[in-house]
């Protein structure tokens, strides 16, 4: 028999065998008792050998809270490989300590980390105008949780409109933070188990449980958003939304308040939180503008016309 090879499929499943034949359409894949057609555009990544397989190449070491999960090359965020459905009590333990809780001088939201350098997620609103930022940790420790104060917090990006910020832990100097992966809004249906992990009101570590009321809600100046019934209050913002499989599909971004309405959630879906973190150097923090994810260029100096001297001055743009 030839070569065999790992066939990474876009549904996070993987096959072994040896691929008879390749083409725009379809892969033939001898699988060693039968022959299997795979269409292409199923397949998301060829190339891992027998000795290196998804199942152990670039995956998080057993016990860090994130146990399935594969750091994309050239990213910051991850995807969980063949993730395993688990209860809502067993996730918890497994991925609280990459919760966190994000603190400024006027208030306090949640975040979650997508990177074991201490890549951290969470609402533009919760940090938005701060410049001092403090992420709370609890790390786990034997039967108890360790409360960790990280004050050196620097931010990445900030969109105002996608209401999302990328911060950055700075000061370890090898950190291996405990991290989530990141799911496909594609794959996200109207009545699938959901839960949240936040501190609303300041309660760090809570849980709350519900499910997928609609996968696609335009709301809030046209936006695409998840709507779901996990109960969230203030302080659950730029919290995490995961699904049974540990993935975070949503970020926690508001709910409706108003007499007589109950849970009605929304979050900002996987996939526009991808689109953030894959064009973050467009959305680039700016100290000089700490509500605005871009910067604006000083205009280029002239030697004064004497002619346009004689004119009315006219009005330049200035930075808001």
């Amino acid at each position: 028999m030839g070569h065999s090879e790992t066939i990474l499929l876009r549904n996070g499943s993987h096959l072994e065998g040896e691929i008879l034949k390749q083409s725009d359409e379809a892969y033939f894949i001898d699988l060693g008792f039968d022959i299997l057609k795979v269409p292409a555009d199923a397949v998301a990544e060829v190339g891992a050998s027998d000795e290196e397989t998804p199942s152990d190449a670039g995956l998080a070491e057993e016990g860090d809270g994130s146990e399935g999960v594969a750091t994309m090359d050239g990213e910051i965020f991850s995807t969980a490989v063949a993730p395993e459905t688990r209860s809502v009590k067993e996730n918890a333990a497994l991925l609280s300590e990459a919760v966190v809780q994000i603190r400024t001088p006027s208030g306090l939201g949640s975040g979650f980390i997508i990177h074991p350098d201490g890549y951290v997620i969470t609402n533009n609103h919760v940090i938005s105008g701060e410049h001092r930022i403090a992420i709370i940790l609890f790390k786990r420790q034997d039967r108890s949780l360790k409360k960790l104060r990280l004050s050196n917090v620097r931010i990445v990006a900030t969109s105002p409109v996608m209401d999302l910020a990328l911060l950055k832990i700075e000061g370890e100097e090898q950190p291996n933070y405990p991290h989530v992966p990141i799911g496909r809004s594609r794959d996200v249906r109207s009545g699938q188990s959901v839960f949240a992990i936040g501190s609303p009101l300041g309660f760090e570590r809570s849980v709350s449980q519900g499910i997928v009321s609609v996968r696609n809600r335009v709301a809030s100046g046209g936006l695409i958003y998840l709507q779901h019934t996990a109960q969230i209050n203030p302080g659950n913002s730029g919290g995490p939304l995961f699904n049974l499989q540990g993935e975070v599909i949503g970020v926690l971004n508001m709910k409706l308040v108003a007499t007589g309405v109950e849970g009605m959630g929304f979050a900002i879906p996987a996939s526009m939180l991808k689109l953030f973190l894959e064009n973050r150097d467009a959305y680039a923090f700016d100290p000089r503008h700490p509500n605005a994810g871009f910067r604006y260029l000083d205009p280029p100096g002239a030697e004064p016309d004497p002619v346009a001297e004689t004119e009315p001055p006219l009005q330049t743009a200035t930075e808001l």
